[in-house]
């Protein structure tokens, strides 16, 4: 009287496709994110890894927290930076952000 007949309901004759559909948005939204964020980010780092390798004494630098300088010594993972007369900071190679042109740093 107050409890109706339950029917039970035939399965989908497409079950395999509708899970493979299921899937592509999220294999979409991976791909869209390798060729949005991670590709240029893996280029970026290799650019980098390219400059500090072709580092040499007398280049002029930026290191990390914006300190302007000149190369004076090179060593395997250090790199001393004179910014000032008589005035060198040892810091690691990692932390030079970027090589200026000849004649920025006076």
């Amino acid at each position: 009287m107050f409890i109706s007949s339950a029917y039970a309901q035939t399965a989908a004759a497409g079950g395999a496709e509708s899970s493979l559909l299921s899937l592509l948005p999220l294999v979409l939204m991976f791909v869209v994110l390798y060729f949005i964020m991670i590709r240029p980010q893996m280029k970026k780092q290799k650019e980098h890894k390219a400059m500090i390798d072709a580092l040499a004494k007398g280049d002029e630098v930026v290191i990390a927290g914006g300190v302007l300088g000149r190369v004076s010594k090179l060593g395997d993972s250090i790199v001393n930076v004179e910014v000032a007369g008589g005035v060198e900071l040892q810091v690691q190679r990692a932390s030079v952000l970027q090589v200026l042109p000849k004649g920025t740093y006076k």
